[in-house]
């Protein structure tokens, strides 16, 4: 409350001696007063703030595959050590845990931004296109925000990360940084304006934190996306499995209906009442936990893919 001019005078006492001005005091003790009274309302406030960010983070977390990917099965979560099997040989993924040294503990938002965006780690070092960098150089720098805060807010392990075993030719990190400037095209999601929201929302599920491309895509010789072919299915996907088309072609999933879509995304149900299995069983995990405005979204951008004719088979 502002002062009255009477408080702001000096006070001559009876006695003739002159006291010291009470206004600093008074300055001094309104203001320890605001501040009490503040502190809970900003404490709330940036309560609320983290906890929604981390609400963000781990919603963008389970979405993205970032769990089973960084789990091995005898491992402490995203404590790293799942092989991934490909025809160049075998990779390790890394601890991406809270840990400061063997793990992610010390880097920066910045810096897992970096490393989603562009492919480079904190060192400076090129990442192999294991770690799919090529979708999620689309997420968004807010979404990467979050999905840092989460996962250092979780548990820290020190288990080490193990070393790949890939074909000789890949023992330099070289071969990364030429594979980048052959097949990598860093990018921001770009709303398509001839599109709705949903549309919109559905597309950067799929392709930025989904990575859907990722495996039913088919690649080439050198193990990059066919984007002609985007998909349209793999026949030599993770651990060499079948990976179906998911076009709306006859051959993929253009004779499903919304709610057939829906019951697979949400249980990992087809609509002959059996159950996926294999590398698609944790990928129904992590994607169950959307939105059912984004799974409806996800439907709507999966329903309007370029049909391709492509029965996958081995």
């Amino acid at each position: 409350m502002p002062y009255s001019n009477q408080s702001l005078r000096q006070t001559s006492p009876t006695n003739g001696s002159r006291e010291d001005n009470p206004r600093p005091l008074r300055c001094l003790l309104t203001a320890l007063c605001a501040l009490v009274m503040a502190l809970p309302a900003a404490a709330a406030a940036q309560t609320g703030l983290d906890s929604d960010l981390l609400a963000r983070g781990e919603y963008i977390l389970k979405v993205s595959g970032c769990i089973h990917c960084h789990t091995a099965d005898d491992g402490e979560q995203l404590a790293g050590g799942r092989a991934l099997e490909t025809p160049f040989g075998t990779f390790y993924s890394p601890n991406i845990t809270a840990h400061k040294t063997a793990g992610i503990g010390a880097w920066s938002a910045e810096d897992l931004q970096r490393a989603l965006h562009q492919g480079v780690s904190p060192d400076g070092d090129d990442y192999y296109p294991a770690f799919p960098y090529t979708s999620y150089t689309l997420i968004r720098a807010d979404d990467a925000r979050a999905l840092h805060a989460y996962i250092l807010s979780l548990p820290a392990s020190d288990r080490p990360n193990r070393e790949h075993e890939l074909a000789w030719f890949l023992g330099s990190r070289i071969a990364a940084t030429a594979w980048k400037w052959l097949f990598f095209n860093p990018g921001d999601f770009q709303p398509s304006p001839a599109k709705d929201a949903q549309w919109n929302r559905g597309a950067y599920i799929a392709e930025a934190m989904g990575h859907c491309a990722e495996c039913h895509t088919p690649r080439n010789l050198f193990g990059a996306l066919q984007s002609d072919r985007a998909y349209a299915g793999n026949a030599e996907g993770p651990e060499g499995e079948l990976v179906p088309n998911i076009t709306s072609h006859d051959t993929g999933i253009g004779d499903w209906d919304r709610e057939e879509l829906q019951e697979f995304l949400k249980f990992g149900e087809l609509p002959d009442g059996e159950y996926t299995a294999g590398s698609m069983e944790p990928v129904i995990e992590g994607i169950r936990h959307l939105t059912p405005q984004d799974r409806d979204a996800l439907i709507t951008y999966l329903r309007e893919l370029p049909p391709i004719d492509n029965r996958v088979r081995k």
